[in-house]
Order: C-alpha cells, then structure tokens, then sequence
C-alpha cells in the first residue's frame, strides 16, 4: 500500500503536473529587488540645484530571519521611522519571500542610528539600501515653486507639475535564491533604474535669496498680511526672482501653513491700484488721444452716476500735464483722460497687456483675474478699472505688463522655465515658446516710460524712495482697496505696490512688489519704494549693469 501511494504521486508529480509543479518551487525562490531612481534636480539659472537628491536609505527586511521577532521589530521601526505598525508587522512575516522593504528614503544619519540600535539589541534580518531622497539645499529659497515631496509622490510646485520629467522609473532585479544566497545559473534578470532628467529655471538662486530677505524684512516692519515680489529680465521676459511671503521650508513642508505652500503672486487675484494707470496712459497715447504734456483740469472731486471720485490727497481746482495726473497718481485726472475711451477700447487694450487671462507660466492653479468684457462693462465701471479698481490680476500679470512699457511696448510672455518643458496637462512652457507681442507703439512706451520717470522725482514725485543711486528710474505706485472673500466687499484693508524698471533709458530689469494689508500709514511709495530701490539697487551691481548717464525726465507737471 505504501509503495502504491509513493507510485501514484510521483506519476502525479512527473507525468501529470510537472510543470506547474516546478514553476511553484521555482516561485518560492524567486526575490524581487527594487532598484530606486534618482530624481532629477531643479537648477537656477547658473546650473545651481535649488532641489537635488542625496544619499538616503531603504529599509529592507529578510521575513525568513525577522519573523519570529517581528512585533519587537515593528514597534521599534515604526515608533522611529514614523511607518505604520501593522503593514511593517505584516511584512516582517511574509511567507516566501526574503526580501521585504519597510521604509524608503530614510535619512542616512537615521537609518544607521535605528540598524545599531537594532543589531545591538541582538536582533537580525535587517538591512539597507541606497535610496536617494528629495533635499532642498537653499531650505525656504524658492520654495513657493519648487514644492515639496512626500513619500512617494510629489505634492505641489515644479515638483508636481513637471513630474514626467523628474521622477524617473525606478528599476527592478529578479533572481532565484537557495538558502538565503542567489543561485549562480538560476533566473536572473536586471531592468535597470531610468534617472529622471534635470529641470533648469530661469530662478537666480542669489537674487531670489536677497529679493526673499526684502520681503520678509518689509512684512514684518509694516506688519502685514502677505507679499509678493518679482525681478524680470527686461528683454526675454524671464523671471529672474519670485518672492511669496509668508514663504516655509520645503525640507520641512509638514511643518508649514497650508496657506504658505502655494505661490501667492501666481494663485491669488487682488486689484493693482494705480500701477494700472499707466497702461491707461500708454494706450491713450497709442491711440492718439493725449500726449504727456495734455493739459487737464482737475477738480477737488468728480461725481460720476451715483458715485463721487476723489484723490488721495486733498486739494483744489489744479491743473495737471498728464505727466503730472502720473507723477501725483491722481484717481480723477486719469478718469478724465480716459473719458477719451469707449470701454471697449480700454479692455481692448488692457487684454493686450495681458489682464484678465493666465500668463500659463508653468505653475497650478494658476488665477485669471477678473477683466470684465467691454461690451458689458459700464462707464462706471470704466472710471474705477482707469485707475486699478473694479479689476483683478496675479502678480506675475501685473509685472508683465509693467514689462511692456519697459520693453519699448512688446509684451514678453513671462517664463520661468529655460528652454522648454511639459506640464502635466501636455503645455509646453519655457523660454523657447516664449511670444511677443506689440501692445503700444514704441514712441507711445517711450514717452509712457518719460512720465513715470517723474514718480520718483523727490520734488514733484509721490515715491522717490524708489530711485536706486546712480540710475535714472522709472516706476508707478499703487495703493488699492482689498476685497475679503468672506463677503466679497471691501474690507477697509490696503495693497500697496510699486512696478518700475531701470535703467529707465534703457531697461535691463523689471522689478513689482506688492504688500497685502500693512498696518499704519502705508502707501505704494513708502512701502514698496523702498524695497523696489534695494531689490533692483542689488540686481544692477549684480548683472554689473553700468549707469546710463541720462538725464532725468523734466515733462511739466502742471500748466
């Protein structure tokens, strides 16, 4: 009976299922080993790695030496290396297998404290791999683009946006083991790990580090909400230094506000105020229906409909260039040029300059702002957008439009990325589909940029805490009521910003700070001048960028 039995399972074993037989041993001894990729690095500019990777470990686990000891093992593991207890546990014990990675890009200085702590304790079966984890060298610098990384996924910024790119694919090694060692003629197969490629910014980790510190430094002094700075190339439209403030760490991400992960200048709307009035300026010019040295006469207030305008400084009847109604930021004596435009031929013009539409620089969630069509816009609705009110833009908007002026009238599509790359929805963005597009007339930009030279003349000027030693400066103030989402009204809260480039003959940067909410008396002038005069004072010595040696705008003021 016993030699029966014996007969009938091996003609079971050789003549009926023999290979699946064999295909199940063979199973048994098969290890599945990850080869981990190394993400590609985000540079500045010069080839700089404002995000790299470097050496991290895998925690791996042998369950065939680690299962009598698991829970011990998983408590440990998982109180030190922050993983959960029972997938740790779970692992620790698989069955046929010796190879079982528990954690991933754990820090090196970690992951050998936690092994000699492990093997000091007697216990075996643990070991580590290279795995190469996400570093942010610069801590805070540019970390409003870059994002950050989770475990496994990126979770915002560049980091998500241009992930086909970064993340590569991790590779994989099949092999049959005996024993606990490999089996020198057994399957044996290697997919190698594919790295992924770099991503080169337009960002200058410098500049951005120094245009950072100018924010934080004003938010604090004038305690304020939020901020946003931006420091363009004149010429390519590329942006040089993009400063969100309150800004974290993006080595320590978890730790932050959810609202500082973003990029404020990118994502959110507000009005710009009277920066906008020189791209009503320029287009009157470009149309034809004024010249810097129109004469108009402004009265103490305008009542317009069921609305009274006024200025933000109390005077009389006076008599302003349009130079002047620039140079003294008046609210009603832009109105009164505008009275020249339809509304439609206003927006006409402001949509050329880019308001009311997505720059598509390469960043989520990205915000349009709110321009309303011509078509349906009232005339009131017209005198308040003249002067920057009753109209939203993001900063990086905003900034390109000054740019135009600066750029003799050509808006330059703003890039942050060198060269080209593509988003996760398949845009292509960067330096080398970068459009332009004339806006004004040279003539029109030139005698635009004239008049707001005058803004930082210290006699006749709102902001000449804006001039940068040595330069001829051109540049705009803006002081703009703010909108609280809670009701959608005004909420007695200010933005003050100030837009200008230099040198003002012959623009090399683009400099646009916005300040959300400060407390006490603050205006464009006082608060965004200053920070413009340092941020584009360190800019110039930086590019090595010689004066001009023009002479300073003298167009009227007043008549």
């Amino acid at each position: 009976m016993v030699l029966s039995f014996f007969g009938a399972r091996l003609v079971q074993l050789q003549g009926i299922d023999p290979k699946s037989y064999a295909a199940m041993a063979a199973a048994e001894s098969v290890e599945n080993v990850i080869l981990p990729a190394e993400r590609g690095d985000i540079l500045d500019r010069n080839g700089l790695p404002l995000a790299d990777s470097i050496h991290g470990k895998m925690v791996v686990a042998d369950p065939y030496m680690t299962t009598d000891d698991a829970p011990a093992l998983a408590t440990l593991l998982s109180q030190r290396l922050d993983i959960d207890y029972f997938t740790t546990l779970t692992r620790l014990r698989k069955e046929g297998t010796r190879y079982q990675y528990l954690a991933r890009r754990v820090p090196s200085t970690l992951a050998n404290d936690v092994l000699a702590e492990l093997r000091e304790a007697g216990y075996k079966g643990i070991t580590l791999e290279d795995d190469p984890i996400r570093d942010y060298p610069g801590d805070d610098v540019a970390a409003n683009l870059l994002g950050f990384m989770g475990t496994d996924e990126p979770l915002g910024g560049f980091e998500r946006t241009f992930n086909a790119q970064l993340a590569g694919t991790d590779g994989k090694a099949r092999y049959q083991s005996g024993g606990g060692n490999r089996i020198p003629l057994g399957e044996s197969t290697v997919v190698p790990a594919r790295n992924g490629t770099p991503l080169t910014t337009t960002i200058d980790q410098d500049l951005q580090w120094f245009t950072q510190r100018v924010l934080n430094q004003t938010l604090k002094q004038y305690r304020a909400k939020s901020g946003s700075i931006i420091v363009m190339d004149s010429r390519t439209g590329e942006i040089m230094a993009l400063a969100d403030g309150p800004t974290f760490n993006a080595n320590k991400a978890l730790d932050a506000d959810e609202d500082d992960l973003g990029s404020r200048a990118i994502n959110d709307a507000y009005e710009p105020g009277s920066v906008e009035k020189v791209l009503t300026a320029a287009a009157l010019i470009d149309a034809g229906k004024v010249t810097p040295r129109t004469r108009i006469r402004v009265p103490s207030s305008l009542a317009r409909q069921d609305r009274v305008i006024g200025d933000w400084f109390d005077h009389g009847n006076i008599r302003l260039t349009l130079a002047g109604v620039i140079a003294k930021s008046s609210n009603i004596g832009t109105v009164l040029a505008a009275d020249a435009f339809s509304p439609v031929d206003l927006v006409g013009y402001l949509q050329k300059f880019g308001l009311g539409q997505r720059t598509d620089i390469g960043m989520r969630g990205e915000t349009p702002g709110i321009l309303t069509p011509g078509d349906v816009m009232t005339s009131q609705q017209k005198d308040r957008v003249a002067f920057g009110q009753s109209v939203s833009v993001n900063v990086v908007q905003m900034a390109a439009a000054v740019n135009t002026i600066a750029n003799g009238g050509v808006r330059v599509s703003p890039s942050l990325i060198k060269g080209s790359a593509t988003t996760e929805d398949g845009t292509v963005v960067g330096t080398d589909v970068a459009t332009r597009t004339r806006v004004v007339s040279e003539k029109a930009a030139r005698q635009t940029a004239k008049m707001m030279e005058r803004v930082v003349d210290e006699n006749v000027g709102v902001a000449p805490r804006a001039q940068v030693p040595g330069y001829l400066v051109a540049g705009k103030t803006g002081t703009a009521q703010r909108v609280a989402p809670e009701c959608g009204c005004y909420d007695g809260s200010t933005s003050v910003s100030f837009g200008g480039f230099a040198p003002a003959d012959d623009p090399r940067f683009t400099v646009y700070v916005v300040v959300h909410a400060p407390q006490g008396e603050a205006g464009g002038g006082s608060v965004g001048g200053p920070a413009f005069s340092r941020v584009m004072g360190y800019a110039l010595g930086r590019y090595r960028v010689p004066p001009t040696g023009g002479k300073p705008s003298r167009l009227p003021v007043e008549w």
